[in-house]
């Protein structure tokens, strides 16, 4: 039996990426750029098809996203973030519509875009998530671009 299998190959290469960065948050989502920068680094990009956007925070991240992959000038946007539980309701509409919207905008625009936006309950989870015991989400989400690039390039 011989099935056809379609796989994203690893290499950056020419590839050109955009990271869009919360400040809020920043000392756990400066980490998370960290990660996401060295995997594209190790895998082949050039420092000078790299983008690196800062915005305020979670909430704005759709907008932004929406706008830079639109634009034709990037070949998958990685999406960067920390949005963590506190007293209030807040945590929940900023971290549904920042998914929901970042979702949406892979869909309008056919332009992988990475998840690496942290959503968790507590501090502790989110340093555990930016680089120590659970690894690190912004690699996860620079890996998850990459590799849907290089499978979008086949279909």
């Amino acid at each position: 039996m011989s099935i056809k299998t379609i796989e994203g190959k690893l290499e950056a290469g020419k590839l050109r990426f955009a990271l869009i960065a919360a400040r809020f948050n920043d000392f756990i989502v400066d980490k998370l750029v960290a990660g996401a920068l060295d995997y594209l680094l190790r895998h082949g990009a050039d420092e000078k098809n790299i983008t690196l956007t800062r915005i305020p925070g979670a909430f704005e991240m759709p907008v932004v996203a929406r706008k830079i992959a639109a634009s034709g000038k990037y070949d998958g946007v990685i999406c960067l973030g920390a949005v963590i539980r506190g007293a209030t309701p807040h945590f929940d509409f900023v971290a549904t519509e920042c998914v929901k919207g970042i979702a949406h905008v892979a869909l309008e625009t056919g332009v992988p875009v990475g998840f690496g936006v942290l959503t968790t309950d507590t501090l502790e989870q989110a340093i555990e998530r930016a680089g120590s015991k659970a690894g690190n989400k912004g690699v996860e989400a620079a890996q998850a671009v990459l590799e849907t690039v290089r499978v979008l390039e086949q279909l």
